[in-house]
């Protein structure tokens, strides 16, 4: 079975994306799976720091572990926006395949610093056998440790583009949109050589959180020159509320990983108060929940589908 580093790579050469989709409960990570194998793609679960509070950071790392053992489904964990050299330091304990420090409100000095310090402690885990899961601890080839082929991915963030995964009236106070704010290719540049990340999340117009009436357009020439300098997979967040062209075009122009939430929470939403209102009855969560977690599976296929098209 690839591992996550292995899949990002093929989806680098053909010309797609793999979905990053947020959870925060088991029928959502169902949700997720269930999707995913339908469209037969690998995916990746994401959960932020509230996420995994909510759920718990061993018992996420057992639920999808188990998925992944039971089916043979490439099926990966993601640390979402995790804000403190801590955090990332329990994820990677903990046996996630991946984690993001982000840093965006910090200076560039310090989110480089900090970051840095995030890359150096994956790479030590990985090295010392510490991994649990996933691409953890798994050896190149030649069977030694210094020949790591995989191992926890570390992703960075430059630029500010919002916290919450909401329905919003407007954009986010300080969140980057203007074209003269949007992550620089050159400052990208330095960012990726003095952390060492194995992933970036730049700032080209997306925003955390869905506007209502539309979110702006992506800047999808900034994502390629931002892609031709550094040369590593990039990330775009907030994808929810982005057209699909856009979408397509940003994975054209380099990026790796598109991550979706806030459709996700509201597709869950509107399927559980439909489910209740017709059901007022009915006292049996695994019964009245089902529609919700249907509902947030099908959000999933199709956003699937879309980042399978070149």
């Amino acid at each position: 079975m690839l591992m996550l580093k292995e899949c990002i790579m093929e989806a680098v050469k053909s010309g797609t994306a793999i979905g990053h989709f947020n959870a925060s409960t088991l029928d959502g990570m169902i949700a997720i799976a269930d999707a995913a194998r339908s469209v037969g793609v690998p995916v990746i679960v994401g959960l932020s720091e509230g996420e995994r509070d909510y759920v718990g950071v061993r018992q996420a790392v057992a639920i999808i572990k188990s998925m992944r053992e039971e089916s043979g489904q490439q099926i990966f964990l993601n640390a979402d926006h995790t804000y403190s050299f801590e955090r990332v330091k329990e994820a990677i304990d903990v046996g996630f395949d991946s984690v993001i420090f982000d840093g965006a409100q910090l200076s560039l000095e310090e989110n480089i610093k900090i970051t840095k310090k995030c890359v150096e402690y994956a790479r030590n885990a990985t090295q010392s056998g510490k991994i649990k899961m996933g691409d953890a601890g798994r050896e190149g080839k030649s069977g030694k440790k210094e020949d790591v082929e995989g191992g926890v991915l570390i992703e960075g963030e430059l630029g500010f583009i919002g916290t919450s995964s909401k329905m919003l009236d407007s954009i986010p106070d300080g969140a980057v949109v203007k074209d003269d704010q949007m992550t620089k290719p050159e400052v990208a540049a330095r960012f990726i050589r003095e952390t060492g990340v194995d992933m970036l999340a730049p700032a080209v117009g997306n925003i955390h959180g869905m506007i209502r009436g539309g979110d702006p357009a992506l800047n999808t020439v900034r994502v390629g020159e931002v892609s031709s300098v550094v040369r590593i997979p990039l990330v775009l967040h907030g994808a929810s509320g982005n057209s699909a062209d856009d979408i397509r075009k940003a994975i054209r122009a380099g990026v790796a990983i598109v991550h979706v939430n806030t459709e996700l929470r509201v597709a869950y939403r509107g399927g559980l108060v439909k489910s209740l209102t017709e059901n007022r009855e009915e006292l049996s969560p695994y019964k009245y929940l089902k529609p919700a977690k249907l509902a947030m599976q099908k959000v999933v296929e199709e956003k699937l589908k879309i980042f399978g098209m070149k």
